[in-house]
């Protein structure tokens, strides 16, 4: 991985111009992809509390307002409402988890973030570059992972490369 050190200046090269050695660092693909999967950790972890505390949080709110049983909230029973509403205050946590996680993660890895960036922007170009044409998919046979968002390691970036392959070569084939 690289290095953790702050950038410090080295000596001038024949141009004159100063180099640090943050400049210098690239992420191996290998590397980039295992932080990619420790991000993708990061926002599972914090996507689980965050759940957690919007199902206690809605049932905290929607469990103490006072209801007339007689009164139906939008057409349905009070008590199926509030139930309703602490299932989607639960949906609410699940969402904000993962920008919470990616959050955190950033904050722990600010050192390397301009080299995860760069990598990212190059990543996303070769993903965008080599998946299927959306126009090709049908209800029944959506396009695998067009985001690429499960591709964590080489094998995996290679086996999704041979998904998209295999995908445009059937979707292209005539039907007989």
């Amino acid at each position: 991985m690289a290095t953790k050190t702050k950038p410090r200046a080295t000596k001038p090269d024949a141009s004159g111009s100063v180099e640090t050695e943050a400049s210098k660092a690239t992420l191996t693909w290998p590397e980039y992809l295992a932080i990619r999967r420790n991000k993708r950790k990061w926002q599972t972890a914090a996507t689980i509390p965050c759940a957690f505390l919007g199902l206690a949080g809605g049932a905290a709110y929607f469990g103490n307002l006072d209801t007339d049983p007689l009164k139906p909230i939008m057409g349905l029973d009070p008590f199926f409402f509030y139930g309703f509403c602490t299932v989607g205050c639960v949906g609410l946590g699940a969402l904000v988890g993962p920008t919470i996680g990616t959050s955190f993660w950033r904050f722990r890895n600010r050192h390397i973030l301009d080299l995860i960036d760069k990598k990212d922007t190059e990543f996303f170009q070769r993903i965008a570059k080599n998946r299927v044409d959306a126009s090709l998919q049908s209800p029944t046979q959506p396009v695998p992972d067009y985001y690429g968002e499960k591709i964590g390691s080489l094998a995996q970036y290679r086996q999704w490369l041979r998904d998209q392959a295999k995908y445009k070569r059937k979707a292209l084939l005539p039907e007989e």
